[in-house]
């Protein structure tokens, strides 16, 4: 089954695509790249997660997510400029919370999360932090000349006074050491993490309710997930990143979340089925602690 777009809808092989109502994970693909500094390929990654996903089963292993409606929206236009662009993205972002719903972004280079931290902003949600897994920090005042960048996109995040916590950050420049000092970034970095192989960890008391959880692929280790523009030795591995994923959603309310930076690779269809799985894997986290979990969406089992 085919979006409106001719996208995949996430799943499709197992499930109808349910009325926007119905569908508690709104999947937002954007597939925006343009001021990735390295590798390429980001702009697909939207594409290929949807297409891949069509191999999962709807059994995560403890629960099947889809009971809650995955529903699977029209691309985002990335057409015009960068602010341009991010005014599409927060305006579907809008839309969704608009419904109640839950925002999960599919990219696309990692700048995109400042569109969908705006739709929640304008969406009324002003008492939220956000968490990142990443290689990098991100809080770059501008990179390239670029203020929405993939290397500025936290710098946006703070700035609006959102309050942020990094996690398995492990390529940073003196700057974004002061932006960490001067905005009150909390972090446990990947030096921090991966040796001691830490699988949870508490939010500061004072850190926000509800959270928006960033998480670029490259974060996870390139043993694990090489299909990224910036990979950088010494991340995470994959049960660690669900783990400290579940730690999140165990302690504050997640509002939304979002999988960038995949780039695929022509032939390794095995990281195009590892992001999608990644991305059902995480609404499995959601769908199991969260009270009274609404379940809709129609399976088909034929």
């Amino acid at each position: 089954m085919l979006s409106e777009n001719d996208y995949p809808i996430f799943l499709g092989s197992e499930i109808e695509q349910p009325k926007p109502e119905e569908a508690f994970f709104h999947i937002i693909p954007i597939p925006y790249e343009e001021t990735v500094s390295y590798g390429g390929g980001t702009g697909r990654g939207p594409a290929a997660i949807l297409a891949a996903s069509w191999q999962l089963e709807t059994f995560d292993n403890f629960s099947s997510p889809c009971e809650m409606g995955i529903y699977t929206r029209s691309p985002v236009s990335v057409s015009g400029s960068a602010e341009q662009v991010m005014g599409h993205i927060a305006a579907a972002t809008q839309a969704v919370r608009a419904l109640g719903k839950m925002p999960v972004g599919i990219g696309g280079e990692h700048s995109v999360t400042w569109g969908l931290i705006q739709g929640l902003l304008d969406a009324g949600e002003t008492d939220f932090g956000v968490v990142q897994i990443d290689a990098h920090a991100d809080l770059r005042d501008r990179y390239e000349g670029h203020k929405h960048s993939h290397a500025s996109v936290m710098r946006l995040v703070v700035e609006a006074g959102v309050p942020l916590f990094q996690l398995g950050i492990r390529a940073y420049c003196e700057e974004e050491m002061q932006a960490r000092r001067d905005y009150q970034v909390g972090y446990l970095d990947a030096h921090q993490l991966v040796p001691n192989q830490v699988q949870e960890f508490q939010l500061p008391e004072h850190f926000p309710g509800k959270v928006f959880f960033t998480l670029d692929v490259d974060g996870l280790d390139p043993s694990v997930f090489p299909a990224t523009g910036t990979p950088v030795p010494g991340g995470l591995g994959w049960y660690q990143t669900l783990n400290l994923f579940e730690s999140v959603a165990r302690q504050r309310e997640i509002i939304g979340f979002d999988l960038l930076e995949f780039a695929p690779i022509k032939g390794f269809h095995a990281y195009d089925f590892a992001a999608a799985q990644l991305l059902y894997r995480l609404m499995g986290i959601i769908q199991r602690n969260r009270p009274q979990a609404p379940t809709h969406g129609k399976v088909d089992n034929s």
